[in-house]
């Protein structure tokens, strides 16, 4: 701000720095945020700007320092105030009853009540705060020592650099709580597939990946990973309120601006304790992350002092572990898959085993650097685990019982397809097939160039595919505009009417936008939003192709690594002969202006659709929010402004009400569209 005054400075930082704390508060304590991501952006540009003109005006605890520094050389040991204890353990309901008699045991005449929280299947994890500001976190450890990894966790905006002043309790002198770092499912999912479209080493499970990326010595790579945290107790207090129960450190603890569980519950009786941990059992995949647990706690602190500790547990808290969702079994072979952009992924072939309820046969392997690292062989007893939606994985060989038999896998030379030579770029954990006309890889690309994301052609999926194929039919993506009806009457199943079906959908699809075309083509690392973005940013398909990187990189959606994927991609001339065919076909090449007369009412709006609409498909209904000027999404955020929802939604509906983000029913969207 020119012309203003270092004491106007001052003031003014730190109004926005009140302010935005206060909006972190709603956002991840309270999940009701109060405005929008351009509105908390723009505060923090203000910041930013006033605390660059006065730098030395600048604080550790300020919003904007979350990310700094260089990448550290180590971590440094810390003592924790007081010991991080593990959990004894109970695995049935008859073990937690046995465990509520021997605290009535102990503190006889006394009225118990308890409280019970969610067993977050993540990273444990220190808080130090002093005089309000946070001074240290730390790992768990050995439970009395754990490593320094403050730098890291100051990048997780779920944590506070500084605690809100209650209003009862003021902010304690010193402050030492305990926590849990996790992922949520969906988040792991899509870090998972963005590392495996760029090559790189996809992680076991969320909490393998929350580990991981907490012992990175680089902080801005911390930033990068979707990590969360909850706050679930107390580990040392100095100068501050006298808390009589769990109960009330929890509610305090809330209002300090320290994320806590939402669904932890108090509980009057063991009756009460029981249905509770009983029920999210059978409930568990409701939740947007792994819990493996549940956590039964007294809720007095003063018969917690009284009922004391174990050498290695406190007696007055018990951990009611759900049944495994892991299972041992045999590995009678490897299969390797050739993905569309030609990489090569093991899949392990198993003896059938039963888990978490469902029957598994095959796992993956994920890469060959995995196999490696497990040091697994064909013929092995392997443990295999299930976490929710997540596909199974060997995450163990149990070598105890290996027999000296068993086959080592190695990395393929050759396409187990097409038998070209396999490649490995510097710097890559993904083994490739080169070939652009390997069949596996033509398969796939075929089908995703068909899919209703691309070019959405009705009726040419994965069998069609397959038959076309493997006749000779379709050598690429635009053989697909020059077959003729006599080609799909020599395919199974086929008759004159659905042939005819078949033909509309090909001849309607010619008509989709540039940025259909452009995701149909399957260029390496370029997702549907980018192609949306680079669709609208060149208009032309043959300007596109003739961009070189620095254009590329002007688009705010695009990078350098995507930039260099997109030259090369264009840049082969197995490529341009199949953009000529296209051409030569009738494709649209070009993007269309936004067809609306008017006003464009959806603009700067993002909507997600979910559930089966019953008056539009959903690529109709999201073209018509382009339309109109705005945003279609596949997944739920705080930015998003609609979620529409039709029959039978899935996750994103409950995650658009935990967001307080605007429900629509499919009739309330038609109304704003007219």
């Amino acid at each position: 701000m020119a012309g203003i005054t270092r004491e106007q400075a001052k003031r003014k930082i730190a109004q926005l720095r009140q302010e935005i704390w206060h909006h972190d508060y709603c956002y991840y304590v309270l999940n009701q945020p109060k405005i929008s991501d351009s509105e908390y952006d723009l505060l923090m540009k203000q910041l930013e700007g006033l605390e660059k003109q006065f730098p030395d005006l600048g604080t550790p605890d300020s919003p904007t320092q979350r990310v700094s520094g260089q990448p550290l050389k180590g971590f440094r040991s810390v003592r924790h105030q007081t010991s991080m204890l593990s959990l004894s353990n109970a695995y049935s309901t008859e073990e937690i009853k046995a465990w509520v008699q021997r605290v009535h045991k102990n503190v006889p005449s006394r009225e118990i009540d308890y409280v019970v929280e969610p067993k977050i299947d993540g990273v444990g994890i220190a808080l130090t705060y002093e005089n309000g500001k946070l001074v240290l976190g730390a790992t768990r450890g050995d439970g009395e020592t754990g490593d320094d990894i403050t730098a890291n966790l100051r990048t997780l905006a779920s944590i506070p650099l500084s605690l809100q002043p209650s209003s009862k309790y003021g902010i304690p002198e010193f402050l030492e709580v305990r926590g849990e770092a996790y992922m949520n499912k969906n988040d792991f999912a899509q870090m998972n597939r963005q590392r495996s479209d760029a090559g790189e080493t996809t992680f076991a499970n969320p909490r393998n990946a929350t580990a991981g990326s907490l012992k990175l010595l680089d902080p801005r790579l911390v930033a990068k990973r979707p990590i969360k945290c909850f706050i679930y107790s107390l580990g040392g207090l100095k100068r501050g309120p006298e808390f009589k129960t769990h109960w009330e450190v929890l509610q305090t603890m809330r209002k300090w601006g320290l994320r806590t569980n939402p669904h932890n519950i108090p509980c009057r009786t063991q009756e009460e304790v029981m249905d509770h941990v009983v029920s999210w059992e059978a409930r568990r995949d409701e939740l947007e992350y792994e819990i493996d647990g549940m956590v039964v706690k007294v809720n007095s602190l003063e018969l917690q002092d009284i009922l004391g500790f174990t050498q290695k547990s406190p007696r007055w808290a018990v951990a009611f572990k759900f049944r495994a969702r892991q299972a041992t079994t045999k590995l009678k072979d490897v299969m390797v898959q050739v993905g569309r952009t030609g990489v090569l992924t093991p899949v392990a072939l198993l003896e059938p085993v039963e888990v978490g309820g469902v029957t598994v046969t095959n796992s993956t392997l994920h890469n060959f650097d995995q196999i490696k690292r497990l040091d697994v062989r064909i013929g092995d007893r392997v443990v295999i685990e299930r976490s929710g939606d997540v596909i199974p994985n060997i995450v163990k060989v149990v070598k105890s019982v290996r027999k000296g038999k068993e086959k080592q896998i190695p990395v393929p030379k050759k396409c187990p397809v097409c038998g070209h030579p396999t490649v490995r770029e510097q710097g890559e954990v993904a083994v490739r097939c080169p070939n652009p006309l390997c069949p596996a890889q033509l398969r796939r690309t075929l089908e995703h160039f068909a899919s209703r994301s691309a070019m959405d052609i009705e009726g040419l999926g994965e069998s069609v595919i397959e038959q076309l194929v493997e006749r000779g039919s379709v050598q690429d993506i635009a053989d697909i505009y020059s077959l003729k009806k006599s080609d799909f009457l020599k395919l199974e199943l086929f008759a004159d009417k659905r042939a005819e079906n078949l033909l509309d959908a090909i001849e309607k699809s010619k008509r989709q936008p540039l940025e259909r075309l452009l995701f149909g083509l399957g260029i390496r690392h370029v997702g549907e939003r980018a192609s949306s973005d680079i669709a609208n940013y060149f208009g032309t398909l043959d300007a596109l192709v003739h961009a070189s990187k620095e254009q590329l990189e002007e688009i705010p959606e695009v990078g350098p690594i995507m930039a260099e994927s997109i030259r090369q991609f264009f840049h082969q001339k197995q490529v341009q002969n199949v953009l000529e065919k296209l051409k030569h076909a009738g494709i649209n090449i070009i993007q269309p202006e936004t067809a609306v007369t008017g006003e464009r009412k959806f603009a700067g709006k993002t909507f997600v659709f979910t559930g089966e609409l019953k008056n539009h498909s959903r690529s109709e209904a999201e073209s018509i929010v382009k339309q109109l000027g705005g945003h279609a999404s596949s997944s739920v955020s705080k930015k998003t402004d609609f979620v529409v929802v039709g029959a039978n939604p899935g996750s994103k509906f409950d995650k658009a009400e935990m967001l307080n983000v605007k429900i629509l029913s499919e009739d309330e969207f038609d109304k704003l569209i007219k």
